[in-house]
């Protein structure tokens, strides 16, 4: 499990990114035409150019921040994964994160108390949920 790699839903398309930013650098350019269009006097060209570059840079902008909250939303935290060791004889238990190679009634080091050998007995995932708080009377 590691954990930086990124997850194939956290990542931009490049192809994404390029098409967004292309329209954004458009949309200047169709503003920077507009302010010069108006100092010549075509105030119906320049009101068109404004126009188009407005709504350029409020496209582009809308789908960067879209694309990034979804990414937000799209990311998963894995929920951690204990082993837990008992004695047989004993009963001493033991629990830590599970390592690779680990299953059920896989025979471990020896007991510090008694010196037999210890055995996991259970692998599970942690999951806790939101919204809810254990109950404490």
């Amino acid at each position: 499990m590691n954990k930086a790699t990124p997850n194939a839903a956290s990542r931009i398309s490049s192809f994404v990114l390029l098409i967004i930013f292309i329209t954004l650098a458009l949309s200047m350019i169709a503003l920077i035409l507009a302010i010069t269009s108006f100092s010549i006097g075509n105030e119906v060209v320049a009101g068109y150019l404004l126009l188009i570059g407005f709504i350029g840079v409020g496209l582009s902008g809308y789908v960067l921040l879209q694309t990034r909250r979804r990414i937000m939303r799209l990311k998963i935290e894995t929920p951690p994964i204990t082993t837990t060791i008992e004695c047989r004889k004993c009963g001493i238990k033991s629990v830590r994160e599970f390592q690779r190679g680990d299953y059920v009634f896989k025979e471990l080091e020896p007991c510090q108390k008694c010196n037999d050998k210890m055995m996991i007995t259970a692998i599970y995932r942690e999951i806790k949920e939101k919204g809810k708080e254990p109950f404490s009377p």
